[in-house]
């Protein structure tokens, strides 16, 4: 019996050492003391050679402590095999690997988070007077500008040319560019503001978005030489030019180092002065290039060689970046690509023999082969912004539209937002906007903060344009026939349509998720791993050394950590929350732990072939993401009002990505190859199970109210809206008025409902509007009630009927117009009387 008090002590000491990461000598000193405490008696025992057993234990962790002895007997070892079983890092993966920055999100895969840096990041909601202006000013008039979606969109396929000067007059192109260089320049949280506003029409989103993402403007501020800067950078901003960047080809879609568009080296007459000079002779084929169509500068992106070695001895000078005016000889644009939805100018371009000096290269000869490094770095923020934003933006608008349109819309004599089905719908729209808008909003903040968000920009692709998707079927869903019916009227047609492009584009959805999340996230948020890799490289023993010790540490520590959380769900961790938010803070960091021991698990029981398992790779990523994303609604939930039912709408939003976390760890263990590994981490990881429960039907019901009323919550939700102008050309404010109109309207419902149900209205009175105007007569209702009901009604079918076409009005060539409405029913007769004849 004292043997096994002693055993325990030593078990709980040990894990206390590895819980506070006391280091080694301090597990060598409990693991002597117990062996003490057995030698000398103390619990009134005899001395055993059990006692020396402890003493055997503690010798190695006080041997391992000693840094040289360490070294020299078992990490040359280590690292001997280490390099011989690890792959060379190739230069591509390099360059992928170290762009961006490690911030917030490295300390979600830490085990144990550091939230005073979340508490740092910049209110996502606080704008400047400038920024506030501009939002409140030219982007509401943008909006409003474009506001007839179904002429852009189905009429025209382009923005009006009154709409694409005011972009220009209004530097609407030029929010990344400093002011000092003719630009517009924003914060990252003013641009996601705007870029949410203007999604109210996906072509006004893309047109704006794409500019001040990936493309010329931000290569050249960041990388430009002085001339391109002071010749471009204004240009861009006011849209003399318009820009486009051709990346993607026909081989090279989301594997966009493989390009085959290739360039080499050569001498030629420069296309403005006419000198002979050095260049490169070029020949590609783009599609897939937004603005392309339009485009008067194109970025290009093209791999250079250089066989008669004129600017050196390198033959492969490696991914490289130019500007090609539209102009330029060889390069052919014209046509364009027609995308789903929404036909903003898209198209291919190609080049043949196109010859480009080396001054047109962006920051000149410097940077040949820098192309690659310039491109992820750039885009590690312009994807944190543009889609997401796409998303926050449209799932805001479906949320004003369909819950308001489920208010007005009746059936069984109730509005469908009573209906515990649509409510279902409701409650997703409001949790899938609210996910979007904080994990948009406060990554900007991270942004803004000077940080490169390379793994969160992967993050929000993924998880945000796939929140949109949701959203879009259920609003399509709450609509019935009215958003499955194109015209004028519909207000949905063309966002869901076109979240298919947002699923699609700057990295295909399956790919982001099952290979850059976590392939990335593992290299850049794990503390040691990429340490360890790099000293391999570099044949480092020393830094081996200090990252594998380290990390063995870690794997100890969040063992720890993972198995004490799970059993209390976080009772001794601490987090800066209180309330709801508090049991959240408390799930993040013990999921955390188990997220960093996971890690290691699979990484060990796998090694590299782990970036292949690409299911087990994406359920890690998962869990990753749904970590992120829930400290994104906990920050935006702090920086906000917190107006009454907002606690609500974060419980339901959190518990919803706290279930797919547990389902992600659940699936993992379940999956992974080596089945004693996994039973072994499933004690430590999951030894309650799943604890986490998603949203009961109480709180499904209060969020769909609180949305498809006049709440403070869907007051709060809208303000990021377009709520410029008049009922009459705002979809947003006319459905705000009839949420109004439609309280005052519910008991005038009742009356009338009860008074027919008891025969007090002539039964044939089935219409709602006769029902109502019999009631008055009838006494039941006041004449100033039945006015008020019949305009309101008038309204609500206004909102609910369709758009009806002429037949020849919907085809594109007249030659298939073959319907004839005299012949056809002429026909109908005639069949008519042979069928009855006789």
């Amino acid at each position: 019996m004292t043997s096994l008090i002693l055993a325990i002590i030593a078990i709980v000491g040990v894990g206390l050492v590895a819980y506070f990461e006391l280091g080694l000598v301090a597990a060598a000193i409990v693991l002597a003391v117990v062996g003490a405490l057995e030698l000398f008696g103390v619990f009134g025992a005899e001395a055993t050679l059990c006692s020396w057993v402890w003493f055997v234990l503690a010798a190695p962790f006080a041997l391992l402590a000693i840094t040289p002895l360490r070294r020299a007997l078992v990490t040359s070892t280590i690292f001997k095999i280490y390099k011989k079983i690890t792959p060379k890092m190739s230069d591509t993966e390099k360059t992928a690997l170290d762009a961006g920055t490690v911030s917030w999100d490295g300390e979600v895969f830490s085990g144990k988070p550091n939230w005073d840096k979340l508490m740092e990041i910049p209110n996502s909601k606080s704008l400047s007077e400038k920024e506030q202006a501009f939002l409140d000013g030219p982007v509401n008039e943008a909006c409003q500008i474009a506001d007839n979606e179904w002429e852009v969109a189905h009429q025209r396929a382009d923005l009006s040319p009154e709409a694409w000067k005011f972009l220009g007059d209004n530097k609407f192109f030029g929010l990344i560019i400093p002011d000092d260089e003719g630009g517009n320049k924003m914060s990252a949280r003013a641009q996601t503001a705007i870029l949410q506003r203007l999604s109210t029409h996906t072509i006004l989103n893309v047109t704006v978005g794409v500019p001040n993402s990936l493309g010329p403007g931000e290569l050249i501020h960041n990388y430009g030489t002085k001339e391109q800067k002071e010749y471009y950078l204004p240009r861009l901003a006011d849209g003399r030019e318009i820009p486009c960047f051709a990346l993607t080809g026909p081989r090279a879609g989301s594997d966009a180092t493989s390009l085959p568009d290739n360039g080499v080296i050569c001498k030629g007459k420069h296309p403005v002065t006419g000198e002979e000079v050095l260049g490169f002779n070029a020949n590609f084929e783009k599609r897939y290039i937004t603005l392309s169509p339009v485009a008067t500068v194109v970025g290009l992106a093209i791999h250079l060689f250089d066989p008669e070695k004129l600017l050196g001895d390198d033959y492969d000078l490696g991914i490289t970046c130019a500007l090609l005016p539209r102009t330029t000889e060889g390069l052919s644009i014209g046509t364009r690509h027609y995308p789903i939805g929404a036909p903003f100018m898209n198209g291919p371009l190609r080049g043949k023999d196109v010859f480009i000096p080396l001054d047109w290269i962006i920051g000149g000869q410097d940077m040949i082969g820098h192309g690659w490094r310039m491109l992820v770095e750039c885009l590690s923020v312009g994807r944190c912004i543009t889609l997401p934003s796409g998303a926050a933006g449209s799932s805001r608008y479906a949320l004003a539209a369909s819950g308001a349109y489920a208010r007005v819309r009746r059936q069984f004599n109730v509005p469908v937002a009573e209906m515990e089905g649509v409510q279902e719908a409701l409650a997703r729209i409001a949790g899938n906007h609210y996910l979007c808008d904080a994990g948009v909003s406060v990554t900007a903040g991270l942004i803004d903060q000077g940080h490169k968000p390379s793994v969160p920009s992967a993050i929000l692709k993924y998880h945000l344009t796939e929140a949109a998707r949701d959203v879009a079927n259920d609003a399509m869903d709450i609509h019935g026939g009215k958003g499955i019916c194109q015209g004028p009227k519909n207000y949905l047609s063309f966002g869901y349509s076109s979240v298919p492009v947002a699923i699609t584009v700057e990295g295909a959805n399956i790919l982001t998720r099952c290979l850059m999340i976590f392939g990335q996230g593992a290299m850049r948020c794990h503390p040691y791993v990429l340490a360890e890799l790099n000293a391999g490289q570099e044949d480092n023993l020393a830094k081996f050394d200090k990252a594998l010790f380290g990390h063995f540490g870690f794997i100890f520590r969040n063992t720890a950590r993972s198995f004490v959380g799970q059993l209390t769900k976080g009772l001794f961790t601490s987090s800066p929350f209180s309330g709801t938010s508090a049991k959240y803070g408390r799930f993040v960091n013990r999921y955390s732990s188990t997220l960093a021991l996971m890690t290691d698990a699979c990484m060990l029981s796998m090694g590299g072939e782990l970036k292949f398992r690409e299911l087990i790779s994406g359920r890690l990523g998962d869990i990753l993401s749904n970590l992120y994303l829930m400290t994104m609604v906990l920050k935006r939930y702090e920086d906000g009002n917190k107006v009454k039912g907002e606690e609500a709408l974060l419980d339901y939003t959190c518990a919803v990505l706290a279930c797919r976390v547990e389902t992600a760890v659940d699936e993992v263990l379940k999956n992974m190859p080596n089945r004693l590994l996994a039973r072994v981490v499933r004690v430590f990881a999951m030894p309650c199970g799943k604890t986490a429960q998603m949203p009961g039907d109480k709180l499904v019901r209060e969020l769909a109210t609180a949305v498809s009323t006049e709440s403070d919550l869907r007051t709060e939700l809208l303000k990021g809206a377009a709520l410029a102008g008049t009922e009459d050309d705002n979809m947003i404010l006319q459905y705000n008025a009839l949420i109004r109109d439609a309280a005052k309207a519910k008991p005038i419902y009742q009356k009338v409902g009860r008074a027919f149900k008891k025969g007090e209205i002539d039964a044939i009175n089935l219409h709602i509007e006769d029902q109502i105007t019999a009631a008055n007569k009838a006494g039941i209702i006041s004449q100033e009630d039945a006015d008020f009901m019949l305009a309101f009604e008038k309204k609500v079918l206004d909102i609910v009927n369709v758009d009806e076409h002429p037949f020849d009005s919907l085809a594109k060539d007249p030659s298939l117009v073959h319907y004839n409405q005299a012949q056809d029913d002429k026909n109908f007769l005639d069949h008519q009387k042979e069928a009855f004849s006789g």
